[in-house]
């Protein structure tokens, strides 16, 4: 029997579950889950995604949690295993993502409409166009300076919007120095809005350091965000890719 009352403890999985029309077996979600808008606003929170309430959670009595290997901590998911079904997924690449879609829609009960939402994401993935030879950094935090490398969702999204990364050699999400910076030569650097809310005079500060390259501000949420926000995406890279001059 599919779940009735499901706690997302994952923004970008609230709002696929929402997508495949769980609104009413939705009864716990984080403080930062916030799409869709209108009807996130009056679910009950549970905190936050590495600082769960689970009193809270014990409250709500579910009998499905969807989390997330990179999003959860450990501890936290683990205590809540010992007591509640809990999907953990694992999400590097956009296959993963899609996997992930296929399996969650399959998990609720909902296998049809997640398998059509899949080939509907596939389907504007074909519009993205041919590949670029640009580098990218894709900044993600300052004080350190951090950007996403391999084995991260965003270095997925990078290349299959045809971008090759700039510290496509280093793992995960390292720390780099303006010497570094200047070594790598990007020719694009994009700031992200989450989780570092990076905005104008930070893309000022990155100019300075980097002169030759193109800095901009990205969606973070489209190029983090591996739920059913992944529809976006195309229209998204398509816009981005002609105020860069590269279509």
């Amino acid at each position: 029997m599919p779940p009735r009352r499901i706690i997302s403890v994952v923004p970008s999985q609230t709002e696929l579950l929402f997508e495949l029309g769980l609104e009413a077996e939705i009864v716990g979600i984080t403080k930062f889950c916030v799409h869709p808008a209108e009807k996130v606003k009056n679910k009950p929170k549970v905190g936050g995604t590495k600082t769960l309430h689970l009193a809270e959670i014990h409250r709500l009595k579910p009998d499905f949690i969807l989390a997330n290997k990179e999003e959860n901590t450990r501890e936290q998911i683990e205590e809540l295993q010992r007591f509640y079904p809990v999907l953990v997924t694992d999400v590097n690449t956009v296959s993963d993502a899609l996997a992930m879609i296929r399996d969650v829609g399959e998990r609720v009960g909902k296998a049809q409409k997640g398998a059509a939402l899949v080939k509907k994401i596939e389907e504007s993935f074909y519009k993205n166009g041919a590949a670029s030879a640009h580098t990218v950094a894709y900044f993600i935090w300052r004080k350190p300076y951090r950007v996403a490398a391999r084995q991260t969702f965003i270095h997925s999204m990078l290349e299959m919007a045809g971008f090759q990364n700039a510290f496509g050699n280093l793992t995960r999400y390292p720390e780099v120095t303006e010497t570094d910076l200047q070594t790598a030569r990007p020719d694009l650097i994009f700031l992200s809005s989450e989780p570092y809310p990076f905005s104008e005079k930070h893309r000022h500060e990155l100019q300075e350091i980097c002169p030759s390259a193109r800095v901009v501000l990205v969606d973070g949420e489209l190029f983090s965000w591996y739920g059913s926000r992944l529809l976006k995406v195309a229209d998204y890279l398509k816009e981005l890719k002609q105020k860069l001059g590269l279509q």
